[in-house]
């Protein structure tokens, strides 16, 4: 393996103008990072995000579309990536959970679709998907989830170790591939980040971002998980299931330079240099020591680690909306984002610290929404709200049709074009939304499920255990009371059985599940 030093990412410049493109038709540029919350967004106005805000990140609703409803068919990383590719359900695609075999790269694919009609096709950054990417003309990805500070990147031909912090490194080659593809085609480009996953490391310049910052504990961080069989028999929870070293970067007394026991070291501390090592513990250690100095009770210790995720989790963020603002500040530089379309989305939605947890996977609110940001100049007014229900599997179809591309009849989303042009739903768009989620058992032991969401109620079927839950989303917007079996709900209870069973029927769920 070959050891590179890049510059990071702040060193490219724009260039002074761009030639004209002969094919107009659109580009899209795809941004994408991981577990990035809708709570940690700014521009959806949780109080969270107003302590930690994302302003370049915001620039995009602000020039352009906001969703307000966009969800996932399956939260978890693989499956959703997936189905963005491919427009289709997981049993549909063939990528049901992350343990799965790999993804198959032979099928039909967003981007094949647009290679084969003139596009010039780019990935950089996370794919973990197992297998090769296919359908791109250029891509560099991670190895498996990635590492934040020197990573590995695989092209066709090797894999290269490069030092630097892993959001900066993918922006300088996303930047050195937009200044160096063929100017005369459209271009589809997806830029992957691997934060804010799992394990939090800010870069460094942002270690100490939010050391001073309180933010607000949820109401239910203290859930009992009362008549939830499934959330009670999770292990995701931030105070009980974190790892105090890898997750918490807690050390093993005062004045240590060693983390707690950590079951993952090569995915954080044994890819740092010996000084950025020193710097690390320098950065935390006043904040470790008083973990140590100040005597707290269980109740203080699991608010301290709420803290210290959140602090750990929103000042990654920050240099993912660093990065965005550099990608804007290049069209703009350049032209062009006269015709390109701009995504920002992530793979799934994220708990921060609702019910306790932290992760997806879940059908509720937190886990199962996902942010979306598209601004496309011109063609989409700037300020725009979306309200229709939309899913990823819709990604690919909307984006064909923006680049009048007709979308293949298997895909089972539909093109919200319309919506995002005009800001306003058909009258013959969705009412409900279809989710299943396969990894059990697996990783944080959540149960199996599948469901159906409406504007205001939900309803849940884990079906190894044949445990049903019914939420009133009006009445109940934080999901704590499962009223499935009250009294009064057999009637919206036996449609939304209904409901369930024509979505299953619509998107062929087959029946051994």
């Amino acid at each position: 393996m070959n050891k590179i030093i890049t510059i990071g990412a702040f060193a490219l410049s724009a260039l002074p103008a761009i030639a004209q493109q002969p094919d107009k038709r659109p580009n899209i540029i795809f941004i994408m990072s991981d577990d990035h919350a809708t709570q940690a967004i700014s521009a959806y106005g949780h109080p969270v995000s107003k302590l930690a805000p994302t302003p370049n990140i915001d620039r995009i609703a602000d020039n352009g579309a906001q969703f307000l409803n966009n969800y996932c068919a399956n939260s978890i990383s693989g499956p959703s990536r997936a189905s963005i590719l491919t427009g289709k359900h997981s049993h549909k695609n063939g990528f049901l959970a992350n343990w799965n075999k790999e993804f198959d790269g032979t099928q039909q694919t967003l981007p094949k679709i647009l290679q084969e009609n003139g596009y010039q096709t780019a990935l950089i950054g996370k794919w973990h998907l197992i297998s090769k990417p296919t359908g791109f003309d250029h891509w560099m990805i991670l190895k498996d989830q990635g590492d934040y500070n020197n990573p590995d990147f695989i092209t066709e031909n090797d894999t290269v170790q490069y030092f630097g912090y892993v959001t900066d490194l993918i922006t300088t080659f996303t930047k050195q591939w937009l200044q160096t593809r063929d100017e005369t085609k459209p271009f589809f480009l997806m830029m992957q980040h691997k934060a804010p996953h799992r394990n939090w490391v800010p870069a460094e310049r942002h270690y100490n971002l939010y050391e001073e910052t309180v933010f607000p504990v949820p109401e239910n961080y203290f859930d009992d998980y009362q008549g939830r069989y499934a959330a009670k028999h999770q292990e995701m929870n931030i105070y009980r299931d974190m790892y105090e070293g890898h997750d918490l970067k807690m050390v093993t007394g005062i004045d240590s330079d060693s983390l707690l026991y950590d079951p993952w070291p090569h995915a954080f501390i044994e890819t740092l240099t010996p000084d950025e090592r020193q710097r690390f513990f320098e950065a935390y250690r006043e904040r470790n020591n008083d973990f140590y100095t100040t005597p707290r009770n269980e109740k203080e210790i699991a608010e301290w680690k709420y803290q210290r995720y959140m602090q750990d989790y929103l000042a990654t963020i920050r240099a993912v909306d660093e990065s965005v603002g550099q990608i804007l500040d290049y069209l703009e530089q350049t032209g062009l984002d006269e015709n390109t379309i701009v995504i920002y989305t992530t793979d799934q939605g994220f708990f921060l610290g609702e019910h306790g947890w932290f992760d997806k996977r879940f059908m509720y609110e937190e886990s199962f929404q996902m942010p979306l940001l598209m601004q496309y100049k011109g063609h989409i007014a700037p300020g725009t709200k979306v309200d229709g229900f939309t899913q990823n599997i819709d990604f690919a179809p909307t984006f064909l049709d923006f680049c009048g591309i007709e979308v293949p009849s298997d895909m089972q989303g539909r093109s919200f074009k319309e919506m995002a042009e005009t800001g306003k739903t058909p009258d013959d768009w969705r009412r409900s939304l279809y989710y299943h989620y396969y990894e059990f058992p697996g990783f944080h032991s959540v149960r199996a499920h599948y469901g159906v969401k409406t504007d205001r109620y939900k309803l849940i079927h884990f079906y190894k255990e044949d445990i049903w839950e019914l939420f009133d989303l009006e009445a109940d917007p934080t999901e704590m009371h499962n009223i499935y079996g009250a009294k009064g709900t057999g009637k919206i209870t036996g449609e939304l059985k209904r409901e369930l069973q024509r979505l299953q029927a619509l998107y062929e769920v087959p029946e051994e599940r």
